[in-house]
């Protein structure tokens, strides 16, 4: 009974997040990675309480998907990409030299941009090489 359910639930979790991981890939903007600080947000446009329910559920969803990028580590999926994913999009001091740094990985900004071509869209920018 609990291997069939962890079966299942490995299943689910591995459609989920290649589906999940790739989507959330082709959303990233081409130069998101490029500029020396953080480029500032559209958050204007949104009321004040907007903005913090997005904020919380922003990281919400992040926190879940490290979670699920732990548990993928040892269940079949994309365990290091769904962590990824999910580092991107809670925030915490120092987060954007973090991202820099991971993206600047050959192996991660390599499968970054294999998610993308797929969703054609155009490859990332790489955060250490002038345009």
């Amino acid at each position: 009974m609990i291997l069939t359910s962890l079966v299942g639930l490995s299943i689910l979790m591995l459609i989920v997040s290649i589906i999940g991981v790739g989507w959330f890939i082709s959303q990233i903007p081409e130069d998101y990675f490029i500029h020396e600080k953080r480029q500032s947000d559209n958050w204007k446009k949104y009321s004040p309480e907007t903005r913090i329910v997005i904020i919380v559920a922003k990281n919400i969803l992040g926190v879940t998907m490290l979670i699920s990028g732990l548990l993928l580590l040892i269940l079949p999926g994309q365990g290091v990409l769904t962590m990824i994913i999910g580092l991107l999009l809670i925030d915490y001091p120092g987060k954007f030299k973090l991202e820099q740094k991971i993206i600047a990985i050959p192996s991660i900004f390599k499968t970054l941009n294999w998610f993308r071509a797929k969703s054609n869209k155009s490859h990332l920018q790489h955060p250490f090489k002038k345009y």
